[in-house]
C-alpha cells in the first residue's frame, strides 16, 4: 500500500473509533512502530485534532470524533471527477504531484464496482493530446513550466511583482501588478499592468527567469492601476462576423478579443479591438487568427501591418 493511500485509510480508521493505540495501528496496517508514529504525526499536521493519553494503557482519541465526516460520492459524481482528471492530464497544469495524490485519495474512497467503471472509462475515452494507439502514453509534456507554481505561491500573498524576463536584448526587469494569469494556446501568460511604463502588458510565463515581490515604497495605488488598465486605446481592428465566423470565434479567440451580438438570434456580431502594430508577435497572432475565422467576416477597419501579413500569407499558396 502506498504511503498516501495508507495515511488516508488510517484517517478513516481512527475517525470511526473513540480510542486507538499505536499497537493497534501497527497490527491493523502491518507497519513498524516508527512508521505508525510518523503517520500519526503527519495526520496531526494535516489538522486532525488527536489527543494523547499518558499512562500504561495510553493511546489517542479524536476530539469530538467528528472531524472527518463520511464522504460518499454518487456514481455520476465519481465519473465527473475522473473525467475531469482525464481531460486535463495533458494541460500542463500546476501542482501536478498534488493531483496524483488527490487521485489516489479519491480512489481509496470508492467501491470496487466504481473503480471498475473508471477502468473502463479510461479505456474508451480519448481527449485532445491523447495517443489513440496507446492512451497511457502522453504526446504532450504534462509538466508545467517550473516557474509557474513559484509564481502562483507568491501571488497568493502579493500581486505586485518584480519580474526578470528573458527577451531578445537579454534579461530585463519589469515591475508589474498582475491582473490575470491565464492559459492560451498551451502557454501560460501573465496579463499585468506595467508599473514603469503605465500600460497593460502580456508576458509569457516561459520567459520568466525570476519572480519576487515589488518593493512597497514604489507601488502605485491599486485603484489607480485598475482605472488605468481599463482605459481602452482607440480600436484599429473592426470586424462584422457572420454565423460561421462566430462559430470559429467560440472555438478560439485571444483573451482580449470580445464580440457584441447585433441581432437577438446571435447570428451576427461586431468585434472592435486595438492591435499594437509595433509588437511583431501581436501582429502575427492577429494575422493567423483572422485567417482562422474564415471568409464569413466583413472588414471595416484593419491595420496596414496586419493586412500586409495576410497578403504575404496568402501569396504562399498562390499557384
Amino acid at each position: 500500500m502506498k504511503k498516501v493511500e495508507r495515511i488516508n485509510t488510517i484517517m478513516r480508521y481512527i475517525n470511526n473509533r473513540a480510542h486507538f493505540t499505536i499497537s493497534e495501528i501497527m497490527r491493523e496496517f502491518n507497519i513498524s512502530r516508527s512508521t505508525a508514529i510518523r503517520d500519526i504525526r503527519e495526520i496531526e499536521a494535516m489538522g486532525m485534532p488527536l489527543v494523547a493519553e499518558v499512562g500504561r494503557d495510553g493511546g489517542y482519541f479524536v476530539m469530538n470524533n467528528s472531524v472527518l465526516p463520511t464522504v460518499r460520492f454518487t456514481d455520476n459524481e465519481i465519473k465527473a471527477l475522473f473525467i475531469a482528471f482525464m481531460a486535463t492530464r495533458n494541460q500542463q497544469l500546476p501542482y501536478l504531484k498534488s493531483r496524483h495524490s488527490l487521485a489516489e485519495k479519491l480512489l481509496g474512497l470508492i467501491s470496487e464496482n466504481q473503480q471498475d467503471d473508471l477502468v473502463l472509462l479510461n479505456q474508451i475515452l480519448l481527449f485532445e493530446g491523447t495517443n489513440p494507439h496507446n492512451p497511457d502514453l502522453l504526446d504532450l509534456s504534462d509538466l508545467p513550466h517550473p516557474m509557474l507554481e513559484h509564481l502562483i505561491q507568491i501571488l497568493l500573498g502579493d500581486r505586485y511583482l518584480l519580474l526578470s524576463v528573458k527577451e531578445d536584448q537579454g534579461i530585463t526587469s519589469s515591475p508589474i501588478y498582475l491582473l490575470h494569469l491565464y492559459r492560451e494556446k498551451s502557454q501560460w501568460q501573465i496579463d499585468g499592468f506595467d508599473l514603469e511604463h503605465g500600460k497593460r502588458r502580456i508576458i509569457p510565463v516561459d520567459h520568466l527567469t525570476h519572480v519576487e515581490p515589488y518593493p512597497a515604497k514604489k507601488r502605485l495605488d491599486k485603484k489607480k492601476i485598475l482605472e488605468l488598465s481599463k482605459q481602452e486605446e482607440a480600436a484599429n481592428l473592426v470586424l462584422d462576423l457572420g454565423p460561421k465566423a462566430i462559430a470559429q470565434f467560440k472555438k478560439y479567440h485571444p483573451l482580449k478579443f470580445s464580440i457584441a451580438y447585433t441581432n437577438p438570434y446571435q447570428t451576427t456580431a461586431t468585434l472592435k479591438t486595438f492591435i499594437n502594430v509595433h509588437h511583431s508577435g501581436e501582429v502575427t497572432e492577429t494575422t493567423n487568427w483572422l485567417l482562422f475565422l474564415g471568409e464569413d467576416i466583413k472588414i471595416r477597419e484593419l491595420p496596414r501591418e496586419v493586412a500586409e501579413g495576410i497578403k504575404d500569407r496568402l501569396s504562399l499558396y498562390a499557384p
